[in-house]
């Protein structure tokens, strides 16, 4: 629910918040250890608002590639290309690649915040209510878009939501939050089907019909 600390998390995660205590490890390795150039080339994320998260005033060209020339990868002409490739990936025109995001629908700025995230290759994606600021039509294309990526580049996705729906089309294990501490965790179809915590029963009796 709103306020368990899920962004909260996300945001020690990305280093954007240093946590009061504790450690995050990432393959054995502490994630405090690594510098903000090292964390993000293992992990990106993807923000709840695409009307907010993309820069007003840069192209979409621009946007996309600005990983790849924060970090020093590859030529204009490499990064050009690249650009090109991952639009498509995502299913965006390259026509719209001189656009500004004002020319954009909601959905297609979403697509450039995942071909952003995407264009330095990372293992991981934290995606953050990605869909909840879009209309739910295009909040299915987008979901099935993510799906198809993670099968095509081998992703790990870590998807903070309260769409407990959007969470059972999507996961393949779900930990549920409650004031700051995961209170259960397991395969997604173990938690839905046997939750073991009272407040997952709860969470999922006032949400779920069957």
């Amino acid at each position: 629910e709103s306020g368990s600390g899920k962004s909260t998390l996300a945001k020690i995660l990305l280093g954007l918040q240093r946590p009061t205590q504790g450690e995050v490890f990432l393959h054995g390795q502490p994630l405090a250890r690594l510098s903000r150039f090292e964390r993000a080339k293992r992990m990106q994320p993807v923000f709840q608002d695409p009307y907010s998260s993309l820069n007003p005033a840069k192209t979409i060209a621009s946007i996309i590639s600005l990983p790849l020339r924060v970090h020093g990868v590859g030529t204009p002409a490499s990064q050009a290309e690249a650009v090109t490739e991952f639009m498509e990936l995502v299913g965006l025109p390259t026509r719209l690649r001189h656009a500004l995001p004002s020319e954009l629908s909601g959905g297609q700025r979403q697509r450039v915040a995942i071909a952003r995230a995407l264009i330095l290759k990372p293992g991981i994606v934290i995606c953050d209510e990605p869909t909840s600021a879009l209309d739910v039509s295009v909040q299915s294309q987008i979901l099935n878009l993510m799906q198809d990526l993670q099968d095509r580049l081998g992703l790990t996705y870590l998807m903070i939501t309260h769409n407990l729906l959007v969470v059972r089309h999507m996961a393949n294990r779900v930990a549920v939050m409650y004031r700051g501490r995961i209170v259960e965790s397991g395969a997604a179809d173990t938690v839905f089907d046997t939750p073991q915590d009272a407040y997952t029963r709860t969470l999922l009796a006032s949400i779920l019909t069957t």
